[in-house]
């Protein structure tokens, strides 16, 4: 083999080594609150604590870190009519529809009850105390999506 055809032996350095996102860090005005709605509804075990500073909630293998607001370069806190972030977790089938029948329960504002999506998840929309979406999904076979596809997560062209 002469050298142009030779594979290229190239290792991945910096940006290109990374393999696994680790936590997402929520920025919070009322740290307090944010902690409770998460602890509370999805009983997310607390991993670490840092008083009016941090919690890291275990997420099976990650973690989602809720922050307080107050570094310089957070910005400033969004406006209730805005997200500034969606946060998605997975759950079997008929758990979409527990979360949802637990959220009406504790006066939580929903966005978009159950749906049964084109791209093959059962979803449910709704909101944190700070006004990021939250979604509550599960895969679904694909007879169980919407009988008129709305053309968003195709999977092969039409």
């Amino acid at each position: 083999m002469n050298e142009a055809s030779e594979p290229a032996m190239t290792a991945k350095g910096g940006f290109g080594a990374v393999r696994s996102l680790d936590y997402v860090i929520v920025l919070c005005d009322d740290l307090d609150e944010m902690r409770r709605f998460y602890v509370d509804l999805f009983c997310f075990q607390v991993e670490q604590d840092v008083p009016d500073r941090m919690v890291f909630l275990r997420v099976g293998a990650l973690f989602l870190g809720l922050r307080r607001r107050g570094r310089g370069y957070d910005g400033p806190s969004i406006a209730a009519a805005s997200a500034s972030v969606q946060i998605s977790f997975r759950v079997p089938p008929a758990d979409v529809d527990t979360a949802y029948q637990t959220l009406l329960d504790k006066g939580v504002e929903i966005i978009e009850g159950p749906t049964n999506q084109d791209w093959c998840h059962r979803t449910l929309f709704f909101r944190d105390p700070e006004g990021n979406i939250v979604e509550v999904f599960a895969d679904i076979h694909p007879r169980e999506t919407l009988p008129s596809p709305s053309g968003v997560h195709l999977l092969v062209p039409q």
